[in-house]
C-alpha cells in the first residue's frame, strides 16, 4: 500500500524556538501516534515506523529542539522536551496521542506521560535502556562487536573530521547496534549520511537518571508497552526492571533483532505496533 503524503511544518514554539514536524494521515477514526525519536541530539529517523503503521493511525514526527532541521536552541532539558511536546501537542489539535518512542525517546514519552496522563492513551517504550547498570554489559558488548574496525575507529575519533570521515566514524560507531554486523555497517550507513549535526550539547545535558524514570514510570496511568530486540547491545534485562515498576506494563521482545530493530525484523515491529496502536482506539 503506498503510504498516504506527509505534510511539513516548522512550528513556532512559546519561547521562539521552532520544530520542523512532519504529519501523515490515516484512515478516518484511527488514533493519532505521536513517534519520538533518540539521541539525544539525533534527528527524526522513524519515518520507517510510520510506514509499518500505513494507515492504521494518523502519525506526528518531529525533529527535537536543536536537533535536525529544527531551529538552534541552547536549552537543553527533559523538561524543556516535555513543554515543547505538549505545546505541539496543542498545536495539532491532539486530545489524547499514542506516544511511541525509541531510545531516549521512550525516556521522553514516560516523562510526558507522567506530567499529562490524560493525554496518553497507550505508550510503547521501544528500545529504551531501562535502569540499574546497562553500561558496563553495554559496554563490553560494544567492544566485542566493533573489535574488527577498532582501530580505525579509534583514528577517526578525533576533535575534528572531514565530512567523509564524519560519515565514517558515525557508520562504524553505530553499526553494532545491529544484530548482524554486516548488515548493520550499511544500515548505519545509510542513517550516516544525513546532513544533519549531532547536537552534542544536547546529548550532554539531557540526562534521565533511573530515579527519574521509576518516578515516572510508576505516575503513568496508560498500558506501558516495553519493546526490545534480543540482541540490542542494551540489555533487555533493564528495561524490563523498569517495566517492573510500571503499573500497567507489557512485555514484548523481538528475536534477532539490535536497537533498531524496524531495520532486522520489520514485521515483527509491525505487528507489535499494530497491537499497540489498536490498544490506542
Amino acid at each position: 500500500m503506498t503510504p498516504r503524503p506527509t505534510d511539513a511544518e516548522l512550528v513556532a514554539l512559546s519561547d521562539g524556538a521552532a520544530l520542523a514536524t512532519r504529519r501523515r494521515p490515516g484512515r478516518p477514526g484511527t488514533p493519532d501516534v505521536v513517534l519520538l525519536h533518540g539521541g539525544p541530539g539525533l534527528w527524526d529517523y522513524l519515518e520507517p515506523l510510520a510506514d509499518l503503521i500505513g494507515e492504521e493511525a494518523s502519525t506526528y514526527r518531529y525533529d527535537q529542539r536543536g536537533c535536525g532541521a529544527s531551529t538552534p536552541s541552547a536549552l537543553q532539558s527533559i523538561d524543556r522536551s516535555v513543554a515543547d511536546l505538549e505545546e505541539l501537542r496543542r498545536h495539532w489539535g491532539l486530545e489524547r496521542m499514542v506516544l511511541i518512542g525509541h531510545s531516549f525517546g521512550a525516556a521522553l514519552a514516560l516523562a510526558y506521560a507522567a506530567a499529562f496522563p490524560a493525554r496518553v492513551s497507550v505508550l510503547g517504550h521501544l528500545s529504551g535502556v531501562g535502569i540499574g547498570d546497562w553500561r558496563t554489559p553495554f559496554g563490553a558488548e560494544v567492544r566485542r562487536r566493533r573489535a574488527p574496525f577498532e582501530a580505525r575507529l579509534a583514528e577517526l575519533t578525533t576533535a575534528t573530521r572531514t565530512p567523509e570521515q564524519e560519515v565514517e566514524w558515525r557508520t562504524l560507531t553505530w553499526a553494532t547496534d545491529y544484530a548482524d554486523l554486516r548488515a548493520g555497517l550499511a544500515a548505519a550507513g545509510a542513517m550516516a549520511r544525513s546532513p544533519h549535526a549531532i547536537n552534542d550539547r544536547a546529548n550532554r545535558e539531557i540526562g534521565y537518571p533511573d530515579a527519574d524514570q521509576i518516578g515516572w514510570a510508576a505516575a503513568t496511568e496508560c498500558p506501558v508497552y516495553f519493546v526490545h530486540g534480543t540482541a540490542d547491545p542494551r540489555p533487555a534485562a533493564n528495561a524490563m526492571q523498569l517495566a517492573d515498576r510500571t503499573p500497567i506494563a507489557r512485555k514484548r521482545v523481538v528475536s534477532d533483532a539490535g536497537h533498531l530493530p524496524w531495520v532486522e525484523q520489520p514485521e515483527q515491529v509491525r505487528e507489535l505496533l499494530l497491537e499497540i496502536v489498536r490498544a490506542g482506539r
